[in-house]
């Protein structure tokens, strides 16, 4: 039987999730609220019907942060499946909606082209997906959706929506704001200096390649996480100062230092799994109550432990069931010890 999603909003996300879904054989309904967008979506077979598919296993809401909220209680109402959105602030979102069926994600994905014309079908492979399951997550809805998310391609972290907005404040938002005002102060100094433009290149265009995004999507972004980007970019200008103080006073031990730590942290940036010879197999048994999944891979973020697999094995003589995840082997203990400490009773058998 062939797998039915919905896909509300037709930007560069919602686009890409169509293709991506239908190059893996599902059928794709589509909306978005302009007509001209919904038109050259099925001229382009990016969707395979226009609408909202009342009984699809899933919708992905994928509208301006604003207005999720809004979108994903009225797909709640008129749909039987499960429901996400993949907006980058999470907070408001997964505290005005309390329907179990529905997951807050965001996948860490996006390109410097915009809407249908930047469509990818190959745009979350490798990525990160977070989902920010609350406290009455549904295990078997946080399990079905972790399932499709892992076949587009992507890793899932699950952590809090609080702490959600202020890690992608960080990761996110502020390098965004920061790529603009960077490029408007070469912008500003081209004016002086006509070839300065011309001559950036290297790490100028990588760093500013981001500004390049849609500016009237930030507008949403900037209110809805207001405390935690503001508080990013205090930390960002403190830190500016000090590297400016620093430059300035000539302090040659102190600029090695402070470039010396950047790198290493850059160095220590983690990456995928990419060896199957390389993952452990955990079992975790638990009882049959609500959350526990999401306990489980928050842990797994608190501890920067990489998910490469996940499914829920229901036991119906114990009325509960076994959670399996895979994970690097060489963080298998560490993950294993976590777990322990929270009251799971976990094994670990590599794959090899």
């Amino acid at each position: 039987m062939t797998r039915r999603a919905n896909v509300v909003g037709l930007g560069l996300i919602g686009g890409s999730l169509a293709v991506a879904l239908g190059e893996r054989g599902w059928h794709v309904s589509g909306s978005d609220d302009r007509d001209e967008v919904v038109v050259l979506a099925r001229e382009r077979n990016v969707i395979d019907a226009v609408g909202v598919d009342a009984d699809a296993e899933i919708t992905f809401v994928a509208v301006p942060v604003r207005r999720a909220s809004d979108v994903v209680a009225a797909v709640l109402t008129t749909t039987t499946g499960i429901v996400t959105d993949v907006g980058s602030v999470k907070a408001p979102i997964c505290a005005a909606i309390t329907d179990p069926r529905f997951v807050g994600g965001h996948p860490m994905a996006g390109s410097e082209r915009d809407g249908l014309d930047g469509a990818d079908a190959n745009l979350f492979d490798g990525a990160i997906w977070v989902l920010t399951p609350d406290d009455d997550a549904d295990d078997a809805v946080f399990a079905q959706l972790t399932a499709i998310i892992a076949s587009l391609g992507a890793d899932v972290v699950a952590v809090a929506p609080e702490r959600h907005d202020e890690i992608v404040a960080v990761v996110s938002h502020v390098p965004h704001l920061t790529a603009a005002s960077l490029m408007g102060l070469a912008a500003d100094r081209s004016i002086e200096h006509a070839t300065l433009l011309r001559l950036a290149a290297g790490g100028f265009r990588d760093m500013t390649r981001i500004a390049s995004g849609r500016p009237d999507i930030w507008l949403d972004i900037c209110d809805e996480n207001n405390a935690a980007i503001v508080a990013t970019l205090t930390h960002l200008i403190d830190e500016l100062i000090e590297m400016r103080d620093a430059v300035g006073a000539r302090d040659r031990e102190r600029i090695l230092d402070r470039l010396t730590r950047a790198r290493e942290a850059r160095a220590n940036l983690p990456g995928r799994v990419l060896h199957p010879e390389n993952l452990a197999e955990v079992r975790v048994p638990i009882n049959d109550r609500t959350g526990a999944a999401a306990e489980l891979f928050a842990l797994a973020g608190e501890l920067s432990v990489n998910i490469a697999n996940f499914e829920v094995v229901h036991s119906a003589a114990t009325n509960g069931g076994v959670l399996v995840v895979l994970v690097d082997q060489d963080h298998s203990e560490l993950f294993r010890g976590g777990l322990l400490a929270r009251g799971f009773r976990p094994s670990v058998q590599a794959l090899s």
